[in-house]
């Protein structure tokens, strides 16, 4: 039974909400920075370090691109300004939480 029982608020994991309420009270920014032979890169900060592993997955298959998880950030190669916002809002996370610059 110790197993089925989410460990931040005791309740079982079929009734725990702690991940929706996480997403929708985080702060997100996503900006575009240059790199190496002026190449950009789509940065988003403020995902959470438990959930962004299944959000890096998910962005890059439906961004067709590579990416991945540092210093607390998501890198995607590629500047996807013009989609980052919807994919994340499909993801669960509050639309006025995302500012993208």
């Amino acid at each position: 039974m110790v197993g089925n029982v989410c460990e931040k608020c005791g309740l079982p994991k079929e009734l725990c909400v702690c991940e929706v309420v996480e997403r929708e009270t985080q702060k997100i920014k996503a900006y575009v920075t240059m790199r190496k032979f002026r190449k950009p890169v789509t940065i988003v900060e403020g995902v959470n370090k438990d959930s962004a592993k299944t959000v890096v997955k998910e962005l890059k298959r439906k961004l067709a691109c590579g990416g991945s998880y540092k210093e607390g950030n998501i890198e995607l190669q590629g500047n996807h300004l013009r989609n980052i916002k919807g994919l994340l809002v499909k993801l669960g996370f509050d639309e006025e939480q995302i500012e993208v610059e």
